[in-house]
């Protein structure tokens, strides 16, 4: 299969797909349009030392097994469409072998679900542009599985604090205080279940999927292929051992934090030290549901960004706002306001 280029969004990432009507370049993930001129400017071009990094770079070409025809992929990319038929791929030599997930959450909230749960949630804001709300935007809500490890350990740790407590109290004009202090010391072994790490380099919207978490993980499922079919999926390209420092210091901190949460009772508690120890650790790769949308404003070209949690229905994101129904809103109060002082006034005079 020969090599293959892709021009790519300059504010995603994603492919670039030319409008022969428009006669525009577009991202169909993030809905940026670019003429030819935006893409050749320095802002959006490689830089010339990137340039033979860049035509060494490509993108893997598989054949559709009914229609035939070729799936142009990225990098990441672990199931998708076929451009022709619009029948389900699934590239099997991307979730095989060291790429194959230790398991996988399925969706339980189905694409007519949550697009009934968007709206609803949207539909509960003012001053929503009605764009927002029209069929062809709706349809473009898409279930992603995205890839995660998920990190359980036992850790063991020892923290010791200073505290003190204060009594105060009056005997006829007098007041006494009394002050006792105290050592305090904790010693414990704690479980952690489903410490979730990324594990997509490209997922810049990280902290609103966060925002949908937990996942209920206790309900993963031996992976199949067969749960992609139907969804878009992305592969890991983000390895364990990149994560393992950054994991042991969370659950470090966790630890001191569960030793000393439970001291109460003391006017005041000072941390002194604390030692930590991971004792057990296990580490699995995961195929997590995501439904997510995105909506561009016909005016500012601000793009926003919706998620849903494709097991709880937790949904985050930031509804865009019409100016113009803010400024008759705010007219519309001012009138009001306006009416019911010089009804006031009169009844006065």
């Amino acid at each position: 299969m020969n090599d293959v280029v892709s021009h790519k969004c300059p504010n995603c990432d994603g492919p670039l797909l030319f409008d022969p009507e428009k006669q525009q370049f577009h991202c169909e993930y993030c809905l940026s349009k670019f003429t030819e001129q935006d893409i050749l400017t320095d802002q959006f071009a490689e830089k010339q030392e990137n340039l033979q990094e860049t035509k060494e770079k490509t993108f893997n070409l598989y054949h559709c097994p009914s229609c035939g025809g070729e799936v142009v992929t990225n990098d990441t990319t672990a199931a998708t469409f076929c451009y022709y038929c619009h029948n389900p791929v699934v590239l099997t030599d991307r979730i095989t072998g060291d790429f194959l997930p230790n398991a996988i959450l399925p969706f339980k909230i189905s694409k007519d679900d949550a697009q009934k749960k968007f709206l609803n949630w949207a539909k509960g804001k003012k001053f929503i542009p009605s764009g927002f709300f029209n069929k062809q935007q709706i349809e473009k809500l898409t279930g992603v599985y995205f890839p995660y490890w998920n990190v359980d350990a036992t850790t063991k740790g020892k923290a010791t604090a200073k505290a003190t407590k204060i009594d105060i109290w009056r005997v006829g004009e007098t007041e006494y205080t009394r002050t006792r202090r105290y050592d305090i010391i904790r010693n414990g072994t704690i479980s952690f279940k489903a410490l979730l790490k990324n594990a997509l380099s490209k997922n810049d919207k990280q902290n609103m999927i966060e925002s949908v978490q937990p996942f209920p993980v206790e309900d993963v499922q031996e992976f199949h292929s067969q749960f992609l079919s139907g969804f878009q999926a992305e592969k890991r390209d983000i390895e364990f051992t990149s994560l393992h420092q950054e994991v042991n210091e969370e659950l470090s901190h966790f630890t001191k934090d569960v030793l000393l949460n439970d001291v109460y009772g003391y006017t005041s508690v000072t941390r002194q030290q604390s030692k930590t120890k991971i004792i057990d650790q296990s580490n699995l790769y995961l195929l997590l549901p995501l439904w997510l949308i995105t909506y561009q404003d016909t005016k500012t070209k601000k793009v926003y960004y919706y998620a849903m949690n494709g097991a709880t229905g937790k949904v985050s994101g930031i509804l865009p706002i019409k100016k113009s129904k803010l400024f008759s809103y705010a007219l519309l109060i001012g009138a009001a306001l306006a009416g019911l002082l010089l009804a006031g006034g009169y009844l006065i005079f």
